[in-house]
Protein backbone atom coordinates (compact mmCIF):
# COMPACT_ATOMS: atom_id res chain seq x y z
CA UNK A 1 0.00 0.00 0.00
CA UNK A 2 1.32 3.40 -1.00
CA UNK A 3 1.81 6.13 1.61
CA UNK A 4 0.16 9.64 1.20
CA UNK A 5 2.42 11.67 2.95
CA UNK A 6 0.75 14.36 5.13
CA UNK A 7 2.29 18.05 5.20
CA UNK A 8 1.63 20.78 7.12
CA UNK A 9 2.13 24.43 5.54
CA UNK A 10 2.47 27.49 8.32
CA UNK A 11 2.20 30.68 7.04
CA UNK A 12 2.83 34.42 8.16
CA UNK A 13 -0.11 36.02 9.96
CA UNK A 14 1.72 39.27 9.95
CA UNK A 15 -0.10 42.16 7.45
CA UNK A 16 2.35 45.12 8.21
CA UNK A 17 6.24 45.40 8.85
CA UNK A 18 5.35 46.70 12.53
CA UNK A 19 6.12 49.10 14.06
CA UNK A 20 5.43 50.43 10.46
CA UNK A 21 2.13 50.08 8.64
CA UNK A 22 3.93 48.81 5.44
CA UNK A 23 1.93 46.00 4.02
CA UNK A 24 3.82 42.64 3.67
CA UNK A 25 2.45 39.01 3.89
CA UNK A 26 3.10 35.78 2.56
CA UNK A 27 5.15 35.84 -0.77
CA UNK A 28 2.21 34.40 -2.61
CA UNK A 29 4.74 31.91 -4.96
CA UNK A 30 6.46 30.42 -1.91
CA UNK A 31 3.09 29.04 -1.13
CA UNK A 32 1.41 28.27 -4.51
CA UNK A 33 4.39 26.05 -5.63
CA UNK A 34 5.04 24.07 -3.34
CA UNK A 35 1.34 23.09 -2.25
CA UNK A 36 1.03 22.58 -6.09
CA UNK A 37 4.36 20.32 -6.13
CA UNK A 38 3.16 18.16 -3.12
CA UNK A 39 -0.52 17.96 -4.25
CA UNK A 40 0.42 17.15 -7.84
CA UNK A 41 2.90 14.22 -6.23
CA UNK A 42 -0.10 12.60 -4.11
CA UNK A 43 0.05 14.17 -0.68
CA UNK A 44 -2.10 15.26 1.47
CA UNK A 45 -1.41 19.46 2.51
CA UNK A 46 -3.00 21.31 5.48
CA UNK A 47 -2.83 24.62 5.41
CA UNK A 48 -2.75 26.65 8.16
CA UNK A 49 -0.60 30.21 10.22
CA UNK A 50 0.15 31.36 13.03
CA UNK A 51 -2.74 33.03 14.05
CA UNK A 52 -5.74 31.78 11.84
CA UNK A 53 -7.82 32.84 9.70
CA UNK A 54 -7.35 34.73 6.17
CA UNK A 55 -2.97 34.88 5.32
CA UNK A 56 -2.46 37.97 4.32
CA UNK A 57 -0.53 37.92 0.71
CA UNK A 58 2.21 40.53 -0.02
CA UNK A 59 0.46 42.58 -3.08
CA UNK A 60 4.34 42.83 -4.37
CA UNK A 61 3.67 39.37 -5.02
CA UNK A 62 0.71 39.78 -7.31
CA UNK A 63 0.80 40.78 -10.91
CA UNK A 64 -2.18 41.06 -13.28
CA UNK A 65 -3.58 38.00 -14.50
CA UNK A 66 -1.66 35.94 -17.01
CA UNK A 67 1.81 37.82 -15.80
CA UNK A 68 2.42 35.45 -13.01
CA UNK A 69 4.93 32.28 -11.73
CA UNK A 70 2.62 29.40 -13.56
CA UNK A 71 1.48 28.32 -9.77
CA UNK A 72 0.10 31.76 -8.74
CA UNK A 73 -1.80 31.64 -11.96
CA UNK A 74 -3.37 28.33 -11.27
CA UNK A 75 -3.96 29.68 -7.63
CA UNK A 76 -6.33 32.19 -9.72
CA UNK A 77 -8.38 29.95 -10.92
CA UNK A 78 -8.61 27.52 -7.53
CA UNK A 79 -11.71 28.33 -5.95
CA UNK A 80 -10.24 25.69 -3.34
CA UNK A 81 -7.24 26.63 -2.39
CA UNK A 82 -8.33 30.54 -2.18
CA UNK A 83 -11.07 29.43 0.46
CA UNK A 84 -8.53 27.50 2.42
CA UNK A 85 -5.65 30.68 2.08
CA UNK A 86 -9.32 33.13 3.57
CA UNK A 87 -10.08 30.44 6.24
CA UNK A 88 -6.88 29.12 7.81
CA UNK A 89 -6.80 27.37 11.32
CA UNK A 90 -4.06 28.71 13.84
CA UNK A 91 -1.11 25.74 13.98
CA UNK A 92 -1.51 25.38 17.43
CA UNK A 93 -4.97 24.03 17.28
CA UNK A 94 -3.36 21.39 14.99
CA UNK A 95 -2.68 17.84 16.43
CA UNK A 96 0.29 17.52 14.16
CA UNK A 97 1.70 13.71 15.51
CA UNK A 98 0.22 12.59 11.97
CA UNK A 99 2.67 14.87 9.79
CA UNK A 100 6.02 13.35 7.58
CA UNK A 101 7.05 17.02 7.09
CA UNK A 102 6.61 20.57 7.95
CA UNK A 103 7.31 23.50 5.55
CA UNK A 104 6.68 27.47 6.03
CA UNK A 105 6.65 29.79 3.04
CA UNK A 106 8.45 33.25 3.12
CA UNK A 107 7.24 36.93 2.85
CA UNK A 108 8.41 39.63 4.70
CA UNK A 109 5.63 38.58 7.06
CA UNK A 110 7.18 35.82 8.59
CA UNK A 111 9.79 37.95 9.50
CA UNK A 112 7.42 39.46 12.24
CA UNK A 113 5.90 36.60 13.52
CA UNK A 114 7.58 33.36 13.16
CA UNK A 115 10.30 34.33 15.58
CA UNK A 116 7.73 35.56 17.83
CA UNK A 117 5.65 32.37 18.16
CA UNK A 118 7.12 30.21 21.00
CA UNK A 119 4.76 27.36 19.73
CA UNK A 120 6.26 27.46 16.44
CA UNK A 121 10.30 27.21 17.32
CA UNK A 122 8.86 24.32 19.70
CA UNK A 123 7.05 22.31 16.51
CA UNK A 124 10.36 23.12 14.82
CA UNK A 125 12.37 21.42 17.58
CA UNK A 126 9.55 18.02 18.07
CA UNK A 127 9.35 17.88 13.95
CA UNK A 128 12.91 17.13 13.84
CA UNK A 129 13.44 15.16 16.94
CA UNK A 130 11.02 12.78 15.52
CA UNK A 131 12.92 12.11 12.22
CA UNK A 132 10.44 14.27 10.51
CA UNK A 133 11.03 16.52 7.74
CA UNK A 134 11.58 20.39 8.66
CA UNK A 135 11.60 23.12 5.79
CA UNK A 136 11.35 26.36 5.16
CA UNK A 137 11.87 28.58 1.90
CA UNK A 138 12.86 32.29 1.17
CA UNK A 139 12.66 34.53 4.70
CA UNK A 140 10.65 31.25 6.22
CA UNK A 141 13.99 30.35 8.30
CA UNK A 142 13.15 32.88 10.31
CA UNK A 143 10.96 30.54 11.72
CA UNK A 144 14.19 28.43 12.86
CA UNK A 145 15.94 31.35 14.59
CA UNK A 146 14.56 30.49 17.79
CA UNK A 147 14.39 26.98 17.75
CA UNK A 148 16.70 24.63 20.01
CA UNK A 149 18.21 21.34 20.80
CA UNK A 150 17.94 19.72 23.88
CA UNK A 151 21.28 20.67 25.10
CA UNK A 152 20.13 24.44 24.69
CA UNK A 153 22.59 25.62 21.39
CA UNK A 154 20.90 26.66 18.50
CA UNK A 155 19.17 23.83 16.25
CA UNK A 156 20.55 25.14 13.18
CA UNK A 157 24.68 25.37 14.55
CA UNK A 158 26.38 23.23 12.57
CA UNK A 159 23.55 22.33 9.55
CA UNK A 160 23.13 23.46 5.87
CA UNK A 161 20.79 26.29 6.21
CA UNK A 162 19.60 28.50 3.25
CA UNK A 163 17.57 31.68 3.36
CA UNK A 164 16.96 35.17 1.67
CA UNK A 165 20.57 36.25 1.52
CA UNK A 166 21.77 40.29 2.81
CA UNK A 167 22.39 41.21 -0.49
CA UNK A 168 18.94 40.18 -1.84
CA UNK A 169 17.40 42.04 1.41
CA UNK A 170 19.37 45.42 0.14
CA UNK A 171 18.64 44.51 -3.37
CA UNK A 172 14.71 45.04 -2.53
CA UNK A 173 15.62 48.06 -0.27
CA UNK A 174 14.00 46.32 2.75
CA UNK A 175 17.09 45.76 5.23
CA UNK A 176 15.80 48.55 7.36
CA UNK A 177 12.43 47.25 7.55
CA UNK A 178 13.01 44.01 8.78
CA UNK A 179 14.05 43.18 12.53
CA UNK A 180 17.24 41.56 11.48
CA UNK A 181 18.92 40.66 8.50
CA UNK A 182 18.09 36.59 7.84
CA UNK A 183 21.76 35.29 6.75
CA UNK A 184 23.36 37.06 9.18
CA UNK A 185 20.95 35.92 12.24
CA UNK A 186 21.86 32.37 10.59
CA UNK A 187 25.10 32.66 10.54
CA UNK A 188 25.49 34.38 14.06
CA UNK A 189 23.75 31.38 15.64
CA UNK A 190 26.16 29.06 13.91
CA UNK A 191 24.36 27.71 10.98
CA UNK A 192 26.77 26.56 7.82
CA UNK A 193 24.98 29.02 5.81
CA UNK A 194 24.86 28.20 1.94
CA UNK A 195 23.65 30.03 -0.91
CA UNK A 196 23.48 30.50 -4.75
CA UNK A 197 23.64 33.84 -6.95
CA UNK A 198 20.85 36.54 -5.83
CA UNK A 199 17.25 35.09 -6.91
CA UNK A 200 18.36 32.38 -8.55
CA UNK A 201 17.44 28.88 -7.13
CA UNK A 202 18.66 27.31 -4.79
CA UNK A 203 17.74 24.95 -2.18
CA UNK A 204 19.87 22.31 0.05
CA UNK A 205 18.90 19.13 2.12
CA UNK A 206 20.73 18.54 5.14
CA UNK A 207 19.13 15.37 6.38
CA UNK A 208 15.72 15.98 7.60
CA UNK A 209 16.37 19.83 7.32
CA UNK A 210 15.19 21.36 3.93
CA UNK A 211 15.92 24.85 2.98
CA UNK A 212 15.70 26.98 0.08
CA UNK A 213 16.94 30.86 -0.94
CA UNK A 214 14.56 32.78 -2.44
CA UNK A 215 11.11 32.38 -4.05
CA UNK A 216 12.79 31.57 -7.33
CA UNK A 217 13.82 28.24 -5.18
CA UNK A 218 10.04 26.98 -4.01
CA UNK A 219 10.00 24.49 -6.15
CA UNK A 220 13.55 22.88 -5.84
CA UNK A 221 12.80 23.33 -2.04
CA UNK A 222 9.44 21.45 -2.58
CA UNK A 223 11.06 18.66 -4.58
CA UNK A 224 13.89 18.31 -1.52
CA UNK A 225 11.24 17.76 1.14
CA UNK A 226 9.60 15.10 -1.07
CA UNK A 227 12.96 13.61 -1.36
CA UNK A 228 13.24 14.13 1.85
CA UNK A 229 9.50 12.55 2.65
CA UNK A 230 10.76 9.56 0.48
CA UNK A 231 14.19 8.73 1.73
CA UNK A 232 12.45 8.74 5.45
CA UNK A 233 9.52 6.38 4.48
CA UNK A 234 11.85 3.91 2.78
CA UNK A 235 14.27 3.91 6.05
Amino acid sequence: MTHTPKILMIATSAATMAPSDEPTGVWLEELTTPYYAFVDAGADVTLASIAGGAIPIDARSLKPKGENDASVERYYDDAALKEAVANTPRFETLDVSGYDAVFLPGGHGTMFDYPESVALARLVETTLDAGKVMAAVCHGPAGLVNAKRKDGSPLVAGRKVAGFTDSEERAVGLENAVPFLLETRLRELGANYVSGPDFEPFAVRDGDLVTGQNPASAGKTADLVLEAVRARKAA
